[in-house]
């Protein structure tokens, strides 16, 4: 039975270094100089004095990482096993079934509705934006899209 007692470890122990006992004066750590001393060692861009590669590249260049949108994309199929026939489908009704986090860096995204899976209940879904599939699956089934503006 496993217990916590009485479990294998999966890996081999990392060898301890520099603690002394049975590996000798130096216990591992060679004669002397920085990196046998407690704390020693160097930063891991360090070239012996030499100006670092990171410093002497030029830095330029513009990122679009902080403008970038961020799409929470919902399939029909899990509309179908979440909402009841007849009820109205939003931001607000997802996040609150918990369906979406809706997290961004500006408290803004963008909800895609996609046509994967099958949608059987008649649904008022209102969303961003909208495939031409789950458009056409949901008028199949007597519901209504709304497209919301998204800014």
């Amino acid at each position: 039975m496993f217990r916590l007692e009485n479990l294998v470890p999966l890996g081999k122990k990392r060898k301890r270094i520099g603690r002394g006992g049975s590996r000798g004066g130096t216990s591992g750590k060679g004669h002397k100089g920085q990196k046998a001393r407690s704390g020693g060692g160097i930063a891991i861009a360090f070239e012996g004095g030499q100006m670092p590669l990171y410093r002497r590249l030029p830095k330029r260049g513009f990122s679009n990482a902080r403008f970038k949108n961020l799409i929470e994309i919902v399939n029909l199929s899990h509309l179908d096993k979440v909402f009841n026939d007849g009820e109205t489908v939003s931001k607000e009704t997802l996040m609150a079934k918990g369906i979406i986090k809706g997290k961004s860096s500006k408290g803004k995204f963008i909800l895609k509705i996609l046509g994967n899976g099958p949608l059987t209940k008649k649904l008022i879904i209102s969303a961003d934006r909208f495939s031409k599939t789950a458009i056409k699956i949901i008028k199949e089934n007597g519901g209504q899209v709304i497209q919301e503006s998204s800014s």
